[in-house]
């Protein structure tokens, strides 16, 4: 059984031996490393990007993500002599400089969504300077994120000033840090790091680094330096490491496999640079092979704008972004610019056909530079409608429901599958289609791990993901009208999160239903959160529904609502067919995908509306609360009805 989602993709093969890579891949099967060797090897270039394409629209839909960011190189003194770097300098270096607190505030502005923190390592510096680095811009720039300081830096901090990794993670995230970038890993070949790099720590190191980063509930990304020396079954083990380690903890936001610039280097003459073939090729490949990772980066730094822009259609779904004050690369001889102005950014993406998503660190999309689009929720427990959506002149972004409901209060959204909070907050802006996603009884992916009982949480604190905005307000329900208990809801970003220190914690989505099924380390309770209220009230829970702007022309509106109820009618006759592959992504057998998805109703019914009536009463107060913050500002976009 194959995955509906790539069906719809008709490749014409001219190499055959790209045929079982693909049914492998539409049905949820893991690459091999000499499956990775076949893709590398192939000629049919255009064949390869088109299965990578199909991987990628799967997961991100149209969107294309980038964010405002500046990169602070605050030093480019080193005490490594890696072969490849033209960047670092000695003390004393007539090109040496240091930044200054100040002079690195002076590089930001307050429209900067990431601040990107690496640079050389000097012998002289305290550490209380580099903390000094991070609570500066935090403070400054409340509203940015700070990714800062690869594992090659924190393993010389851990050394120099003799704390344990752990500690050095806990200090930096403390001062302001919210993520950790990718850089270091070059390639994971000892024989690479004896060669260009010995001073600098190999695999194991960098994978320890990020792991407890993870397990400290610091999301990280990661990179692949390529068309140095490294053979092409180097760059499948590495990709083949990282894959495990984000099997261990799902820590790894994205992959960004960066481009060779030689230089001065010596390693190979100014003009050798990696051809564009090779730069597609590679994206394709990672995109096929990191099947656990939910991005892969495009860096025009690195690829130029012109190879940039064709990875969009070859696996890649995300641009990096604006890139200030980057000089690593350009040091090393890049040819592209120095940065990348926000309309040039959101041109290529619009070239390429796709939706320009500004983004947050933790590729939350904060605006949409689109009209006509539709909302997908990424959960398995959406799939019978999105398995066979199409709508003319619609574009699709994946979306966790509280983020939708967000860009819907902008007026950036025509429909979606909204939370049902979000849908009762913006009644008047929103008008139903019929459909929703409900549970019978119990639902399985909205569950509450606890270490106490509903009557011993008073007090107590609770870690809530920051993807729900309904399963939040049922959860505060039943503790307060059922229980009678009142306890601290803690937001948690979606990912990686520490969950020490918690009393219980709420998980939805693929998350949830996995942990529902494996459990989660630490807690001994597992309530769900559907069944309690049904169990209660005796009535089905009603998650999310369908909805569209009512201000949008009434061909649009019934364009949407057919469309709908088409690819339902074809998504409800067969769930393995249409999820299977899905389902095993997630670690469920076709038996349970099929039980899961038939607990479901989808259209709403006399009951459903019941549910949803009395669920509204029970929230008058939140509801006014999020109506009065809902109100379009001047500057929100609104939607201007065709005549």
């Amino acid at each position: 059984m194959f995955h509906k989602a790539y069906e719809a993709m008709t490749i014409a093969f001219r190499d055959s031996a790209l045929l079982p890579i693909w049914e492998k891949v539409q049905g949820g099967t893991r690459l091999s490393p000499d499956d990775g060797l076949v893709l590398y090897r192939t000629h049919d270039i255009i064949s390869l990007g088109r299965m990578a394409h199909a991987v990628q629209k799967s997961r991100s839909g149209d969107a294309v993500y980038f964010v405002l960011n500046q990169k602070i190189e605050h030093t480019n003194v080193c005490v490594l002599s890696c072969k490849f770097c033209d960047f670092a300098a000695k003390k004393g270096d007539p090109r040496a400089y240091e930044m200054t607190s100040a002079e690195i505030l002076a590089r930001l502005s307050p429209e900067i969504k990431e601040v990107h923190v690496t640079g050389g390592m000097p012998a002289d510096w305290p550490w209380e300077r580099y903390l000094d680095i991070v609570e500066t811009i935090h403070r400054h720039l409340p509203d940015a994120d700070v990714k800062a300081f690869t594992a090659v830096e924190i393993d010389f901090f851990s050394k120099k000033f003799r704390m344990p990794i752990e500690e050095i993670l806990q200090q930096l995230n403390a001062a302001g840090m919210r993520t950790m970038p990718g850089g270091g890993a070059e390639v994971f070949s000892e024989r690479v790091r004896r060669e260009l790099f010995p001073q600098k720590i190999g695999a194991d190191a960098w994978l320890a680094i990020h792991k407890t980063a993870h397990r400290l509930g610091i999301p990280t990304n990661s990179t692949m330096l390529y068309g140095h020396i490294e053979t092409i079954e180097e760059r499948l083990i590495h990709m083949t490491k990282l894959r495990e380690a984000q099997d261990d903890t799902g820590g790894f936001l994205t992959f960004i496999p960066l481009a060779f610039q030689p230089g001065e280097t010596g390693i190979k003459p100014r003009h050798m640079f990696t051809s564009a073939v090779d730069d597609l090729r590679t994206i394709a490949v990672s995109r096929l092979m990191l099947d656990n990772f939910p991005h892969i980066k495009a860096y025009w730094v690195m690829l130029t704008e012109e190879v940039a822009s064709v990875a969009l259609n070859f696996g890649a779904d995300d641009m990096d972004g604006t890139v200030g004050g980057e000089k690593i690369a350009h040091d090393a001889g890049a040819v592209s610019p120095m940065a990348l102005k926000k309309d040039q950014i959101i041109r290529i993406i619009r070239d390429a056909g796709k939706i320009p998503v500004e983004r947050d660190v933790y590729y939350n999309p904060l605006t949409l530079h689109a009209d006509h689009v539709v909302g997908k929720i990424p959960y398995l427990n959406s799939i019978p409608f999105y398995a066979h959506l199409s709508i003319p002149d619609t574009k699709f972004l994946h979306a966790v429901p509280r983020r939708m409901g967000m860009l819907s209060a902008k007026g950036m959204m025509d429909a979606g599958l909204f939370s049902l909070m979000d849908y009762l907050s913006q009644e008047e802006r929103l008008e139903p289609m019929g459909f929703c996603i409900a549970s019978r009884d119990q639902v399985k992916s909205v569950m509450l791990f606890s270490n106490e009982g509903w009557c011993d949480l008073e007090g107590k604190r609770i870690g809530i993901i920051n993807d729900t905005a309904t399963s939040v307000q049922l959860l505060r329900t039943l503790l307060d009208k059922r229980y009678g208990v009142q306890a601290t809801f803690e937001r948690m970003h979606g990912g990686v999160n520490d969950l020490r220190g918690y009393d219980a914690v709420l998980l939805i989505g693929d998350e949830a239903l996995l942990r529902n099924k494996y459990g989660l380390r630490g807690y001994e309770l597992v309530f769900d959160l559907a069944a309690e209220w049904y169990n209660w009230q005796k009535l089905p829970f009603v998650f999310a529904v369908w909805a569209m702007q009512r201000e949008l022309t009434a061909e649009r509106k019934a364009l949407l609502r057919s469309s709908v109820e088409a690819a339902l009618d074809a998504g409800e006759t067969d769930f393995v067919a249409i999820a299977g592959a899905h389902g095993r992504r997630i670690g469920l057998t076709d038996a349970e995908t099929h039980e899961y998805l038939a607990g479901f109703s989808y259209r709403l019914g006399e009951r459903e509306w019941q549910s949803i009536r009395l669920f509204r009463e029970f929230q008058h107060s939140e509801l006014a609360r999020l109506r009065d913050s809902n109100v379009l500002s001047p500057n929100t976009r609104t939607l201007n009805p065709k005549p």
